[in-house]
């Protein structure tokens, strides 16, 4: 079906200008938008369907999935194992309207090492290659060779006018293991870009997926028809330093370099920043911002509000599709004696304190373990002067503790606490979210704070993400 689409300038799809205006006709049936807070599913397919809906690629943009085999030099005895690889292409030429963030780990994938350098060059960029399963970090072969080889062969077979430096590399998985590239090369990538549409994003969010239990994908269409994609891969090894595990938001919108990078940045700080699944940095975090440019009188205002619902809502996502997270918890901080970035990471302290999300994981409101995680955060990282006399402590919208002392007497209040933490609980192994639900923290200090404020998304502590982690490589 055909969805009119009004835009500030024509592209390569059918158009007719009516008066000032130019609409564009797009064939495509999946033009909805995501809701900031996802609706509840009854079922994967439900869920599915409703990605499936809002993930109409932005104009310009194709993509292309493949799967293949290779066998690991690390681990031969393990046979053939699966791999797959994703194609992001701009149909009509090269781009230099993209913007990135990566890892602040000291040892980056090479993938990463290839990003930078093609960030720094300023140089435009015309595809994207993604693969899973073998990350490419520290492995005993040329990481960024292999890296570099891959992006020769998307370059070669579609003929790119910038050559591989027009090719930007990502890869996730095993830490390492030498990348598969010849396999990728000569077997996955050419599949990948036979298999090239330009009508929905969700192949792609599926086919970068490891770990994961389910896709993630957010977009937006902005007043005058401009549209944003965005798709996010990360399961475990979820808390990001100015970056996310693997995220791509595509655009249309006519937005220059310098102001993206600048709209990434703090995008990124205010989302993916702040969430945290095991408190574990990831080597080959990856956020990238690509724009077609086939939209024009963008305002800008508004696209950095779509850009951050979308890394928020992504964001999101990542912690409640955690390797085996059962409960999500929003924790807000307000009134912190210190800066914005003080108060993020007194809430990731608390997200990250093992005791309590093994708590929350058994709908056990053991609030000692609240208190204990901020009185040892505080105790090591602020001087005793701070007054903590003013603190209080909310769980599910109730007042837990206030005046240096819990308020918990009585049954009805240990009940009401730990029916919070049930309606908020999650199947550990589920396909799909079947609510957008959080275990609600709140940690005030009062009128002898400050002016710093923060909110963390955090997960809890179950069996299977041990599980998970115990068996990964397999």
């Amino acid at each position: 079906s055909f969805t009119t689409r009004k835009v500030g300038r024509s592209s390569s799809t059918t158009s007719s200008s009516t008066g000032s205006s130019t609409f564009i006709h797009r064939c495509s049936s999946y033009s909805k938008d995501t809701v900031a807070e996802l609706p509840s599913f009854e079922t994967k397919e439900e869920y599915e369907e409703y990605l499936l809906q809002a993930s109409g690629l932005p104009l310009g943009f194709s993509t292309g999935t493949a799967k293949g085999t290779f066998v690991s030099v690390e681990a031969p005895s393990m046979g053939e194992l699966p791999i797959k690889a994703s194609v992001i292409y701009l149909e009509d030429g090269p781009t230099d309207s993209w913007a990135a963030v990566f890892t602040k780990n000291k040892f980056p994938g090479s993938p990463i090492k290839v990003g930078r350098k093609r960030l720094a060059s300023g140089k435009p960029i015309q595809a994207l290659v993604i693969n899973n399963k073998v990350s490419n970090v520290c492995s005993g072969g040329d990481g960024e060779g292999d890296a570099e080889m891959v992006c020769k062969s998307v370059a070669d077979i579609l003929n790119l006018s910038g050559g591989s430096d027009s090719v930007l590399p990502s890869s996730t998985g095993v830490i390492g293991w030498r990348l598969p590239a010849k396999e990728l090369a000569e077997q996955v990538v050419p599949e990948a870009i036979k298999n090239l549409q330009s009508e929905s994003a969700l192949s792609a969010a599926r086919d970068i997926m490891t770990t994961d239990r389910y896709p993630k994908l957010r977009s937006k269409t902005l007043s005058n028809g401009a549209r944003i994609v965005g798709i996010a891969k990360g399961a475990g090894m979820i808390e990001p330093n100015m970056a996310t595990m693997l995220c791509y938001v595509m655009t249309d919108a006519d937005i220059p370099k310098e102001t993206l990078q600048s709209m990434l940045s703090g995008s990124v700080d205010d989302s993916f920043n702040s969430i945290s699944v095991d408190g574990s940095e990831s080597t080959s975090d990856t956020c990238v911002v690509i724009s077609s440019r086939k939209v024009s009188d963008v305002s800008v205002d508004e696209f950095k509000d779509a850009l951050d619902e979308i890394t928020k809502g992504l964001a999101a996502d990542l912690v409640r599709n955690g390797e085996g997270t059962a409960h999500v918890m929003r924790i807000k901080v307000t009134g912190f004696p210190g800066s914005d970035l003080d108060a993020r990471e007194l809430g990731r302290f608390i997200s990250n304190s093992a005791l309590f999300k093994c708590a929350v994981a058994g709908n056990d409101p053991n609030t000692g373990r609240l208190a204990g995680a901020m009185g040892s955060f505080m105790g090591r990282f602020h001087n005793d002067d701070v007054d903590l006399s003013d603190v209080s402590f909310q769980l599910g919208g109730r007042t837990i503790f206030a005046n240096g002392k819990f308020i918990l007497e009585g049954d009805d209040v240990e009940q009401e606490l730990s029916d919070h933490m049930k309606d908020a609980e999650l199947g550990e192994v589920d396909e799909y979210p079947k609510h957008q639900k959080f275990v609600e923290i709140h940690v005030d200090f009062g009128n002898a704070g400050g002016n710093g404020s923060a909110e963390v998304i955090g997960s809890d502590l179950t069996k299977e993400y041990v599980a998970v982690n115990a068996d990964y490589r397999s």
